[in-house]
């Protein structure tokens, strides 16, 4: 466990030294989860040049948009760095399927929650058995739901610290970085679509909209799919 000076000494230092922080107080067990969005390839590209001991995962829901596969490819071109894929589980979901209908989440918020939980939720857990320390690319001004979020807190749940490195970040800053340093970037983001999720759950957003206004842009709900929910 951490002492209170160390979560301290995380908490105020930037997103790279806080990397370095975590790895270095944990050698083994620090896990990266990217979606691919444009916090996630902040993060990627600072873990993979500055070569951090930290492993780096993603989940392949089987709804992706064709542009995912792409960018995880050049991901991998680009930074010589291994990132495991996460599959949901085939009986899971081919029982949802064959109950539900291929497209049974639009019918329902509970089966729009179960669908998310076999195509993230059950292989998020399975990514982190083990893990000391989970990053995500949360921000606190990306929803109302994560306005009471900590840069590093201990999950009770899942039994790990999490470290969301840009919480405090603007979207300006990551348009910022990622300009500056040359981030290739999901070409979804110029059409609209700034949080990307599965292909027929997200939208394209209009001026002045939430960022995650396209998620789910059908139900009312907290645009959440369960995998940074206690």
């Amino acid at each position: 466990m951490l002492e209170m000076h160390q979560i301290k000494e995380i908490s105020e230092s930037s997103p790279m030294e806080g990397l370095r922080l975590v790895s270095s107080f944990f050698p083994q067990g620090v896990v990266f989860s990217t979606s691919l969005g444009q916090e996630d390839q902040v993060l990627t590209d600072m873990v993979c040049t500055e070569n951090l001991p930290i492993n780096i995962f993603t989940l392949d829901t089987g709804r992706l948009f064709p542009e995912h596969y792409t960018l995880l490819a050049n991901n991998q071109a680009r930074y010589k760095r291994k990132i495991h894929v996460y599959f949901p589980d085939q009986t899971q979901t081919e029982d949802y399927v064959n109950t539900h209908g291929i497209n049974g989440f639009y019918h329902s918020l509970e089966n729009r929650k179960r669908c998310c939980y076999i195509r993230k939720v059950e292989p998020l857990n399975r990514a982190l058995k083990g893990a000391k320390v989970w990053i995500t690319g949360l921000r606190s001004e990306q929803s109302e739901s994560r306005e009471q979020l900590s840069v590093i807190e201990y999950d009770e749940q899942k039994q790990l610290y999490k470290y969301n490195p840009l919480l405090h970040w603007s979207y300006q800053e990551v348009l910022d970085y990622l300009k500056q340093q040359n981030v290739q970037e999901l070409s979804l983001h110029s059409k609209g679509y700034i949080s990307v999720g599965c292909q027929p759950c997200t939208r394209p957003i209009v001026e002045g909209e939430n960022p995650r206004a396209g998620r789910w842009w059908w139900e009312e709900s907290h645009k959440e799919c369960g995998l940074h929910s206690n």
